[in-house]
């Protein structure tokens, strides 16, 4: 009998950045009882900018949760906080809500982390410069082998899309000498792996992006195709007999059957268990047409779990109560799926 089988997941919160949409989106989350229903949530951060918000929010007609009820760890920072303004304190501040979240996690203390938006620049003027959260927890958890890979799943059909990037926060003149046959190895391994493990799904079908428009077009439009891109998918092909890989699907026509699929229509006929892109936006901006106020970052490769909103800090609608919290309840409830499925192993 496995002893963890009928334990509720125990999830650390993290504020983000305090300047932005962080505070708002957590209360609003919150406020959610169904959110809360499975699950042991912790936020790490301040009670008092959540009370901040709180206060400046009543009096709108959104539902909130009352940062006096919720179990929050406050972790000491120094610096002004301004609302909507991200800077060297703010990003010092969110920065150790990290720290604190992961170093607790690692000690057993949290099965996973649910990350609010930071802000890269803030981060930056408060003197760390890892690319973002995802290298942060990489970097922390001694792990060089990670990917970050975007779930949701549509509110019409109830179909999932997950979509891994090959290289994330890289500016994209690099993007084409820092792929490789190794590190599409890699990030199919991790991908591979977390279907298995994360969702049950065993000999998927995944859908590999080309680099250049028409990918390629028999070196046309670009040689990286056919000088390494197909040979690697060839040669992954056989080492993976049992997989369907499909590829190089021309980046432009990839995403109409996940469209399809995510709008609806009945005719669409299985789309991938998985998509692999090359690069951000490749990746991205299909997923966020689709699901921007839904979709999930989950950092794969991890020794635990970690899921955050796919949305940014919004400092322009700070204290507006308009920030929709969406993303970050699916991000939760993700978290949650997640840890239950490697408790229950």
């Amino acid at each position: 009998m496995n002893p963890f089988k009928d334990k509720r997941p125990r999830l650390a919160l993290t504020l983000g950045d305090p300047a932005g949409i962080g505070t708002e989106v957590i209360l609003k989350a919150l406020a959610d009882p169904e959110v809360s229903k499975n699950c042991d949530l912790v936020v790490v951060g301040s009670r008092d900018l959540l009370l901040r918000t709180y206060r400046n929010l009543t009096e709108s007609s959104v539902s909130l949760a009352n940062p006096a009820e919720l179990s929050v760890i406050d972790v000491p920072t120094t610096g002004e906080i301004i609302p909507g303004v991200g800077n060297a304190a703010s990003g010092a501040a969110s920065f150790a809500y990290m720290e604190y979240a992961i170093a607790q996690t690692l000690a057993g203390e949290f099965d996973g982390i649910v990350t609010a938006p930071i802000a890269k620049s803030a981060w930056k003027s408060a003197g760390y410069n890892y690319p973002g959260q995802t290298e942060l927890l990489a970097d922390k958890s001694g792990v060089e082998r990670f990917g970050m890979l975007f779930v949701a799943r549509s509110p019409i059909t109830g179909w999932t899309i997950r979509t891994i990037l090959a290289t994330t926060h890289i500016p994209l003149r690099q993007v084409a000498d820092t792929l490789t046959p190794q590190l599409l190895t890699q990030k199919l391994d991790l991908l591979v792996e977390c279907l298995e493990r994360d969702f049950g799904i065993e000999n998927g079908r995944i859908a590999i992006a080309g680099l250049n428009p028409h990918s390629g077009e028999m070196g046309q439009l670009g040689t990286e195709e056919i000088d390494w891109l197909i040979p690697w998918i060839e040669s992954e092909r056989c080492k993976r007999p049992n997989m369907q890989l499909e590829g190089p699907i021309p980046p432009d026509t990839m995403w109409v059957k996940p469209g399809i699929a995510w709008f609806g229509n009945a005719e669409i006929k299985n789309p991938a268990d998985a998509y692999l892109a090359l690069y951000h936006d490749q990746g991205l901006i299909p997923v966020k047409l689709m699901a921007f106020d839904r979709a999930v970052n989950t950092t794969i490769g991890l020794p635990f779990v970690r899921t955050s909103p796919d949305h940014g800090t919004a400092f322009d609608i700070v204290g507006k109560g308009i920030a929709d919290a969406t993303s970050m309840k699916e991000a939760i409830n993700l978290a949650v799926e997640l840890v239950n499925r490697r408790l229950a192993v």
